[in-house]
């Protein structure tokens, strides 16, 4: 199903993979560089309603006007957070979670209080500009005040599970309970593995899904 999401910035658009009987709701931006349809977003949408979690994909209004450019991150917040009543109509009063992939869970980060989200879900986060670990946007990371889960490729150039944890680790958070890191083995920032990878296309999916329905689980 798709709704209109209309904003100041132009016309967003959702669409809702609703569960029979739903038990929570999953609010999902994607990436500055792709849509919606990325593998990672369409697993989750395919596979948790069977489980009774209804996941909302928002298109930014930048995406659906046929923009290859993501504006810059204020934009995004503002066009996610008027977009924030249509979703929470949708929700019907059941648990809010947030999140997305890249420049998609960072808006879920920076916006999770606001919405009066349960819990936030980060598929593979940019810590740092590519070759700039310097530029850490940890601070981000550490916004919500509820439980997060971020899974991270192994091979990130934005930063990979293991770097995240250790800059937790120089924050001294890393013991904070409700920031979990799961560790996606041989996957990049897209998600994607080579040959010679631990485990397939396939096998990031199946992982990605059971994670984050393990996680909503425990929160929501």
């Amino acid at each position: 199903m798709e709704i209109a999401a209309p904003t100041s910035l132009g016309l967003g658009r959702l669409t809702v993979d609703l569960a029979s009987d739903a038990s929570a709701v999953l609010w999902l931006g994607h990436g500055a560089g792709g849509g919606i349809n990325a593998r990672d977003l369409t697993a989750v949408a395919a596979e948790l309603p069977r489980h009774g979690i209804t996941v909302v994909r928002h298109e930014q209004p930048w995406r659906v006007a046929g923009k290859k450019v993501a504006p810059r991150p204020a934009a995004l917040d503002v066009a996610w957070l008027e977009t924030a009543p249509l979703v929470a109509e949708l929700a019907g009063g059941l648990p809010l979670l947030v999140g997305g992939r890249s420049a998609g869970a960072r808006v879920a980060c920076r916006t999770a209080d606001a919405v009066g989200a349960v819990a936030v879900v980060c598929l593979s986060f940019p810590l740092h500009p590519p070759g700039k670990p310097e530029k850490s946007r940890l601070d981000e990371l550490l916004l919500p005040a509820v439980p997060v889960l971020v899974m991270q490729g192994d091979r990130d150039t934005f930063g990979d599970a293991e770097l995240v944890t250790a800059e937790l680790v120089k924050s001294e958070t890393a013991g904070r309970e409700g920031i979990r890191v799961v560790a996606v083995p041989g996957a990049d920032h897209s998600m994607a593995v080579l040959k010679s990878s631990p485990i397939d296309a396939d096998g990031v999916a199946a992982l990605v899904v059971e994670s984050v329905l393990g996680f909503i689980r425990s929160v929501a």
